[in-house]
């Protein structure tokens, strides 16, 4: 399957997803077949949005067509979709600028990249490549996850590491809220890159692996990011809270750098 097929494929997936999780009574509907209150017709869809039917429903089959911004716009607003799934949506149709990514997998965060990761002493903070491979770290962070100085390179990235490690779910405070989150993120910044090689491999080594994952990526949860509280229980220093920011340099967008910084004093 081809890069183009499978962010098709991707955005009819999407489509799907969010039109039979709509509540009818939000659009003045009556119950569905066996008095059902969750999920549209496409032909409700499609007389909401304005949209041919035959249009949407080649939409939501992944079929080679070219949906104007027009048309996405109507849809996104039938189905009521938030900043973020709207913006994932027009990323997969081609219709809104590729996120930063690097043409090959990048391996080690550069060298100044790094320099800044040491200078937050006392702030554990790391870099994430495109695919979220965790590119570089500086020591309060690999204080707080010693494993990440021990995972191989293959395994060494974030999403992998969430879903599989048993140290990162003793480590979080909520793992199974904070990884569905950490999901839905991912998938936000990585629609229009699906397509790539080293996506679908992660992607489908996670579906092999782990249970959680697999229900999680079925639901299509997209969500942006945002600097917000996390809470740790560390094993030697005890329960550990930060607030989690993330930046990117101006020379570097494709790497994001997250930092986090103590909200409570023995943090």
């Amino acid at each position: 399957m081809t890069s183009d097929q499978e962010r098709r494929k991707e955005l009819g997936a999407l489509l799907r997803a969010r039109r039979e999780q709509v509540d009818r009574a939000d659009y003045g509907l009556p119950p569905g077949t066996r008095g059902r209150r969750k999920g549209l017709r496409r032909e409700e869809v499609s007389y909401l949005s304005g949209v041919s039917v035959t249009w949407y429903t080649w939409l939501e089959q992944g079929r080679d067509i070219n949906p104007s911004r027009q048309v996405l716009d109507a849809i996104a607003r039938c189905l009521r979709l938030t900043v973020p799934e709207h913006n994932y949506l027009l990323g997969l149709a081609g219709l809104v600028p590729a996120p930063p990514g690097a043409e090959s997998a990048v391996q080690t965060a550069p060298a100044h990249v790094q320099r800044f990761l040491d200078a937050l002493a006392g702030h554990p903070a790391y870099a994430l490549a495109p695919d979220w491979g965790i590119t570089g770290w500086n020591r309060a962070y690999e204080a707080l996850y010693p494993n990440v100085a021990s995972a191989s390179p293959e395994q060494r990235n974030l999403l992998w590491l969430v879903f599989t490690d048993p140290g990162v779910r003793d480590l979080l405070d909520d793992w199974e809220v904070t990884s569905r989150r950490f999901l839905a993120e991912f998938r936000a910044e990585a629609g229009p890159r699906l397509g790539d090689p080293r996506y679908l491999d992660l992607i489908a080594r996670l579906i092999e692996t782990s249970p959680e994952f697999r229900a999680g990526w079925q639901d299509h949860d997209i969500r942006g990011f945002q600097s917000r509280e996390r809470i740790f229980h560390h094993p030697r220093a005890g329960r550990l809270v930060f607030e989690q920011h993330q930046l990117r340099p101006s020379d570097r967008p494709d790497i994001q750098l997250v930092v986090y910084t103590p909200i409570e004093s023995p943090s």
